[in-house]
């Protein structure tokens, strides 16, 4: 695991609902103040995610799409509040 990364989810070749339930399960098990690293494949899958992480519970740190023989995404958010549901 790399430095500062407190968890990390592959879940390349997922769909985006499966995706999206999974990030925001994990993202509810981590500390404030930790960095959740999240690997995916489909590029909508940001869009419909940041619709059920609420924008004052996370700091967006990085969003990069990864250049490989099969390309994926990587997302880093660090939390600063607790998740709540609304």
């Amino acid at each position: 695991m790399e430095k500062g990364i407190q968890l990390k989810l592959d879940l390349r070749g997922a769909i985006i609902p499966f995706t999206v339930l999974k990030v925001s399960l994990a993202f509810r098990t981590i500390n404030i103040g930790d960095t959740l690293e999240v690997l995916w494949s489909d590029p909508d899958t940001p869009g419909d995610l940041f619709k059920v992480l609420p924008a004052a519970a996370y700091d967006l740190i990085s969003m990069e799409e990864i250049k490989a023989e099969n390309p994926y995404y990587r997302m880093r958010l660090k939390k600063i509040d607790e998740f709540q549901e609304h």
